[in-house]
């Protein structure tokens, strides 16, 4: 598994080097939008509608919107001179039941894989967490933005969850009907009802059947047909369209982790 970021745990005083890993392969099935007519992948650029011409990257800033049509400008120095530094330890700073954590605050799951010299201290944290129950709250820096995450035991490995702040949580209460009262037998009705669907949660029996169908399809039309090929592109020295089609998908890259 590919590295992401490489530290150390911490607490008290007991530092356990790591290396974090991405925990999941999204299975979403994913297409790139080609011309109809020869099949030519199709580029992003950056247009300026009002002058109805491409903008080069020197000339593209950052706006933060505060209304419409109303923004305020920011530079990539300015938001440089308010990024935390890249963290170099998950610093836990507090031990809690994780059980008291509603789902809703869970965001991005991880693993952290013991790096050399830390194989023994790792084993014996995964192993007194698993046993207590408890998971390790930290702040944590990374690609320029401070995560607040929980560090629990998983079959005897550690994982690392980001968690959304309470001010990303929508409030739940104004959904929630207030008006009516629920009788007795209704609610005796529904309490069966549950009962009756109990079941042990196997992740394996619920399927992703969309993401199944479009594989099936896809393998079937690779079977019927051999698949299109988009036509060469000659590189012009001189305009540089694909050095600036590469160049603006970068600073789209650098907008989309800036925000």
């Amino acid at each position: 598994m590919q590295g992401i970021w490489s530290g150390t745990i911490s607490f008290s005083l007991v530092a356990i080097p790591v290396q974090l890993v991405k925990a999941v392969e999204p299975g979403r099935v994913s297409f790139r939008l080609l011309h109809g007519e020869d099949f030519s992948p199709l580029a992003r650029r950056m247009f300026c509608p009002k002058e109805e011409a491409m903008v080069p990257p020197e000339e593209i800033v950052r706006g933060y919107e505060i209304g419409p049509e109303q923004y305020i400008p920011v530079t990539a120095e300015e938001l440089e001179s308010v990024s935390p530094e890249r963290s170099r330890t998950i610093e836990i700073v507090d031990f809690i039941d994780l059980a008291e954590v509603d789902p809703i605050y869970f965001d991005h799951p991880y693993y952290l894989v013991p790096l050399k010299g830390g194989e023994k201290s790792y084993r014996l944290l995964a192993e007194v967490m698993r046993r207590t129950n408890k998971a390790g709250l930290a702040k944590f820096v990374l690609a320029e933005r401070e995560y607040l995450v929980a560090v629990r035991s998983t079959e005897g490995a550690l994982a690392l969850t980001t968690l959304h702040y309470r001010e990303e949580i929508l409030p739940a209460g104004e959904i929630a009907p207030r008006d009516g009262t629920l009788e007795a037998d209704v609610k005796s009705r529904m309490k069966k009802s549950i009962g009756k669907m109990m079941a042990d949660f196997n992740p394996g029996d619920y399927g992703d059947e969309r993401r199944e169908r479009i594989v099936d399809l896809l393998k079937r039309k690779a079977r019927e047909r051999p698949p299109v090929e988009a036509p060469s592109v000659e590189e012009d020295v001189e305009e540089g369209p694909v050095d600036l089609v590469a160049a603006l998908e970068e600073i789209m890259r650098t907008v989309k982790k800036g925000t």
